[in-house]
């Protein structure tokens, strides 16, 4: 089955290269392998949104044709293939749904069935278009690269990412102007058609089916052909309205009607190298087409010719062949309608079963791998903490030791510099000073004697003038005492032993 690619981040290009249906950023410009699909290998500028992703489509391990989608309205903004006319064939209508476009971590690397992505893909119908939502509608899912425009597989083209909502009116002319345009204007104008280059989009408007998929206001085609020896780019703008024609116009003017006036081929398809004379025949056979087409729009006007009806049927989608419209066929029908309902809804409900339980064992299986991971989480935390605190000790003794060491040749400098320093001091002491001190106590002993006896003399004579002094001070207060009596008329007399 198809298998998209989606393009990331420059650093992991090269791996992306290698693996099929990986998620990739918006940061890389291409798409990839299916980079062959656009002139010069270069996408179209000026596309980026937020809403736009990349899908390489693959088909059965091939490149079939690169595609952006617009996850915003659920449709694609383009499709770019190389055209090459098909062999006659047939393809089986099973539109498929891309699985990483609403769960990008899915490891589901092909398109599937809606009804088998319903049990394994998450948030499925997010942001892509699903089968259901034509369901009730006058729309149809029309395909920007139509089948029967694919030289490869024809299933590979229908993929919802490839489709917007048509009406079958519009779709049947559509495809008929795609196989006409291509067939007689393009294809023989550009080599058999081996250096043709075809894009083809849709601008949306502000309508839906059912309030998700928009619906286009106009879709739109433009052709690059690089044949040596002289190309051209032509582009073709279809409006949805049932009596609107497709319309040629010049790629540069197709850009200024497209939203963020993209550059759809670099250097607009070799710029003035184009073959101006192929694009005048171009022009001629375009001319042809749009007269065929207002031609039958006359004709489905006045009456539909079956002949009319049976050319268009063939460029639709093979559908499913419907019963025999016999009483029998439809009391069959009557009869096998309940059972076949029955069993739908025995089948969904086996499905729904089977996918709570696969959810709830996920969900068990989930609870105790994260139970065995926490706990083994703690477990090696607390051992790498312990031998982390083991290691800080052992590192740390070395450094402790130095340390010590250290303050030990610390101490023993300053030992060696105080002795140093008296040392020093002595030695710049004078001689004589030093003969000093060493006759010191020779000089103080031979003193002593001399000293005592001067200090016994002091003493001696200090005591000697206190009774000098203590006689002299008495006779004094004698004589003042006499005189004053003396004076007051008392005679005093002394005896010869000097008695008073």
């Amino acid at each position: 089955m198809g298998t998209a690619r989606w393009f990331a981040l420059g650093s992991l290009l090269a791996l992306a290269g290698l693996l099929e249906g990986r998620l990739v950023g918006e940061e890389e410009a291409g798409f990839g392998e299916c980079d062959k699909f656009f002139y010069a290998e270069t996408p179209p500028a000026g596309l980026a949104a937020d809403s736009h992703v990349k899908i390489c489509q693959r088909f059965q391990g091939s490149e079939r044709f690169a595609t952006l989608y617009n996850t915003r309205d659920r449709i694609p903004v383009f499709s770019a293939f190389r055209s090459a006319r098909p062999a006659p064939g047939s393809a089986e209508q099973r539109w498929l749904v891309e699985p990483q476009i609403d769960d990008p971590h899915s490891s589901l690397e092909e398109v599937m069935n809606e009804a088998e992505a319903i049990t394994s893909v998450n948030n499925l119908g997010s942001k892509q278009a699903l089968n259901t939502d034509y369901l009730d509608s006058v729309y149809q899912r029309g395909q920007l690269y139509p089948f029967t425009l694919s030289s490869d597989i024809q299933m590979a083209t229908f993929t919802l990412t490839n489709s917007v909502p048509m009406t079958q009116s519009f779709q049947e002319r559509w495809y008929m102007n795609l196989n006409s345009l291509v067939d007689q204007a393009l294809i023989p104008h550009c080599g058999n058609g081996e250096d043709l280059y075809i894009i083809t989009g849709a601008v949306p408007s502000g309508s839906k089916v059912k309030d998700k998929v928009t619906i286009p206001e106009f879709v739109w085609l433009a052709a690059c052909c690089a044949a040596p020896g002289g190309g051209w780019a032509m582009g073709f703008v279809k409006h949805t309205g049932d009596s609107d024609i497709i319309e040629d116009v010049m790629v540069k003017d197709l850009e200024k009607l497209l939203p963020f006036n993209p550059q759809l081929f670099q250097n607009n398809c070799g710029g003035t190298e184009q073959d101006t004379e192929k694009m005048k025949k171009i022009l001629e056979m375009v001319n042809q087409v749009q007269d065929e087409e207002r031609m039958v729009q006359s004709q489905e006007s006045s009456s539909p010719l079956p002949s009319t009806k049976s050319k268009r049927s063939a460029l639709l989608p093979p559908e499913t062949p419907e019963g025999s419209s016999s009483f029998l066929g439809k009391l069959i029908g009557f009869i096998a309608t309940p059972f076949i309902m029955f069993f739908q809804l025995i089948y969904y409900l086996v499905v729904e079963i089977l996918k709570n339980t696969v959810y709830f064992l996920w969900y068990v299986t989930k609870q105790v791998v994260d139970g065995i991971e926490s706990c083994l989480y703690s477990l090696g935390s607390a051992i790498i903490s312990y031998f982390l605190a083991i290691g800080e000790e052992l590192v740390s003794i070395p450094w402790k030791v130095l340390k010590v060491l250290v303050k030990v040749i610390r101490a023993i400098l300053r030992i060696l510099c105080c002795l140093l320093k008296t040392v020093c001091r002595v030695l710049s002491i004078p001689l004589r000073v030093l003969m000093d001190i060493a006759t010191f106590p020779v000089y103080t002993v031979g003193a002593l004697p001399v000293v005592c006896k001067d200090i016994a003399m002091g003493i001696g004579g200090t005591i000697a003038l206190l009774f000098e002094t203590a006689f002299g001070t008495m006779g004094g207060l004698f004589q003042v005492v006499f005189s004053v009596f003396k004076r007051i008329g008392y005679k005093v007399t002394f005896d010869n032993s000097g008695e008073l």
